[in-house]
């Protein structure tokens, strides 16, 4: 489980917007790269990024569950 918290209100997506482009930069890929695949509406959300090994999310943090 990772923790992030954000700035943006969760009115109209834009915290879930904000959160994808957080991890897309701690990440160093594209935000188009960065998507929402569950929990839209909740706390605990699944996200999956495309065009990255697992290694190298697990290099940033370790310990994640990929």
């Amino acid at each position: 489980m990772l923790r992030a918290r954000v700035q943006a209100p969760p009115v109209a997506g834009a915290a879930n917007h904000a959160l994808l482009k957080l991890i897309a930069g701690e990440l160093g890929v594209p935000q188009r790269d960065v998507r929402l695949v569950a929990g839209a509406g909740g706390r605990t959300k699944v996200i999956a990024v495309d065009g990255l090994d697992p290694e190298v999310i697990l290099e940033r943090w370790p310990g994640l569950k990929v």
